[in-house]
């Protein structure tokens, strides 16, 4: 992996910034930083190309692609101030492809564009893509799993009232069916497909609650499940309703993951505290270290010193989460609906995750 990064960083280093400055104006950091970054993603691969013979052509998607990376690289807050920044730079106009202020698309143009790229998942492919390049060959020590609140700003869906049938305590009368107790999601998910696991996973927007620095804190919206490698690199990610427990992403994540690198320890806070989720990881061949949750007033047991050693690695996540929203754009999000909201994050995630593997060069 080393080799190949170190490849592609002297290629950017000594050859595309002193081109593009013999050509062009000289490069900001923060230009230099998006020019690697695209480089490394090469995110214009994977748009499909189109042609039409007859009507109105449609705007170029791989430069609309690569002004979306550009947004969150530049954590610009909306796509009217992108514009407004291609319109005043025209380093930022030749890196994202446009060579005049006038094949500036419109702010509805890169609204269009932004659907397509949802509905295809572009960039979740991509991000597969990367980590699989970069990644897979590479022994991983921990993986860190962890959510996030992810605010929206979209009417929350009331969930419909579970309707619980009462019997009285004692023998069955005669001829009485007692119906058998419901598996659990996660029990379910023990003989699923990856596929299906994510599937059945609540997507709605609606009330998540939390403690956070010791207090309730409740949000509106989404979580957005994570796992994070050593280096702050995102491996794997799934968006749900803010309502879901941590520990019913476990299992989707952990199989995600387990397809697109190898790795030899599982860390987990106390929201994973499971049987089934620890049985699953040993099943992957991971160590899981979870923390023990302190269920209905038991003692706490306490981590092994070096079992707690390790724990600490998983700082990781708060790293990461606290990059993604500070300074790729994670917070600034303006579309509605799961599929858009997830493309959003992905785009962050993206830039991210090339920013961290350039890191691993510093």
């Amino acid at each position: 992996m080393n080799d190949i990064l170190s490849q592609t960083w002297f290629k950017i280093q000594t050859r595309l910034f002193p081109f593009f400055e013999t050509e062009h104006e000289i490069l900001t950091d923060n230009q230099r930083k998006l020019i690697s970054i695209l480089e490394l993603i090469r995110i214009e691969e994977y748009v499909p190309y189109r042609w039409w013979s007859r009507g109105r052509s449609t705007k170029d998607r791989c430069k609309l692609a690569r002004a979306f990376i550009a947004k969150v690289v530049l954590n610009i807050p909306t796509t009217k101030d992108l514009i407004d920044y291609l319109f005043e730079s025209r380093n930022l106009r030749v890196i994202c492809g446009y060579e005049s202020r006038k094949e500036i698309p419109s702010e509805s143009t890169f609204s269009r564009s932004f659907n397509e790229f949802s509905q295809a998942g572009l960039p979740f492919r991509v991000h597969e893509e990367l980590i699989k390049k970069y990644e897979m060959e590479r022994l991983v020590g921990h993986i860190t799993r962890d959510a996030t609140d992810i605010i929206a700003r979209e009417k929350s869906i009331k969930k419909a009232k579970k309707v619980v049938i009462k019997r009285r305590p004692g023998r069955p009368s005669k001829g009485e069916i007692i119906p058998s107790k419901e598996k659990t999601r996660v029990e379910k998910q023990l003989n699923m497909s990856l596929e299906e696991m994510i599937c059945e996973l609540p997507k709605d927007c609606d009330v998540g609650f939390k403690h956070k620095r010791g207090k309730p804190y409740f949000w509106k919206g989404y979580k957005f499940h994570v796992d994070w490698a050593d280096g702050e690199i995102p491996i794997s990610c799934i968006l749900t309703s803010a309502s879901l427990n941590d520990s019913q992403a476990a299992i989707p994540l952990a199989t995600m993951t387990s397809k697109r690198v190898q790795n030899l320890y599982d860390l987990m806070d106390s929201a994973y505290d499971s049987r089934l989720i620890r049985e699953h990881s040993r099943k992957l061949g991971h160590v899981p270290i979870i923390e023990h949750n302190r269920r209905k007033g038991k003692i706490k047991i306490e981590m092994e010193p070096a079992e707690k050693r390790r724990f600490n690695e998983r700082y990781t996540a708060e790293r990461g989460f606290s990059l993604l929203k500070d300074k790729f754009g994670g917070s600034m999000i303006r579309v509605k609906n799961h599929e858009k909201i997830f493309t959003h994050l992905m785009f962050s995630i993206l830039a991210l995750t090339a920013e961290r593997l350039l890191n691993l060069l510093v």
